[in-house]
C-alpha cells in the first residue's frame, strides 16, 4: 500500500537587490548523494519533533550554513518516491537571507549559485521551481506577504 507523509520542506532562500531584482540560491547535488548533479533548493526532512517552519531553519542552515531573517510560507506540493512506494508533502518556504554571507556547504551538495529567477528556473532540475519562484514574486513583492503577513509570515 502507497504510504503518505507530510514530510518533507523545500526552502527557496531568497534576495532582493533592487525593485524587481530577486536572486535565489541553488545548490548542486553531489555525486554520491541523492539525484546526483541535480540543481536544487534547500530540501529535506522534517524531524519527528519539529514544526515545517522549524525544519525549514534546521535545514537552511545545515546545508548553506545561512541564518533567515524572515521566514514566509508559500505552498504545499505532493510528489511520489517510487523507491519507498510513497507520496510525500513538501511545504514550500521563502527564507530571505544576508547574500554577504558566505555559503557553507555540507557534503550532499557540491556548488551553489545565487541565480536571478529566470537563469534559475533555466538551470533547475525540478520543473516546480518555476511555479513556487512566480508565487514567491507575487506573494513578496514588496518584500513582505502585504495583507497576507499575518497568514504567511512565520514567526
Amino acid at each position: 500500500m502507497t504510504h503518505f507523509s507530510i514530510g518533507v520542506v523545500d526552502v527557496y532562500p531568497v534576495v532582493r537587490d533592487a525593485p524587481g531584482a530577486w536572486r535565489v540560491l541553488l545548490l548542486e547535488r553531489a555525486r554520491g548523494a541523492r539525484s546526483p548533479g541535480a540543481w536544487e533548493v534547500v530540501h529535506g526532512k522534517i524531524e519527528h519533533d519539529e514544526s515545517p517552519p522549524e525544519a525549514a531553519r534546521r535545514e537552511l542552515r545545515e546545508e548553506t550554513g545561512l541564518v533567515t531573517d524572515r521566514l514566509y510560507s508559500i505552498s504545499a506540493h505532493p510528489f511520489y518516491v517510487g523507491a519507498t512506494d510513497t507520496v510525500y508533502m513538501a511545504v514550500t518556504f521563502a527564507a530571505f537571507v544576508d547574500a554577504r554571507h558566505a555559503v557553507r556547504l555540507g557534503s550532499e551538495h557540491a556548488a551553489h549559485a545565487w541565480l536571478p529567477f529566470d537563469d534559475a528556473i533555466a538551470r533547475a532540475t525540478w520543473p516546480r521551481l518555476e511555479s513556487q519562484l512566480h508565487a514567491i514574486a507575487k506573494l513578496l513583492a514588496t518584500c513582505d506577504a502585504g495583507p497576507a503577513e499575518d497568514v504567511l509570515r512565520c514567526p
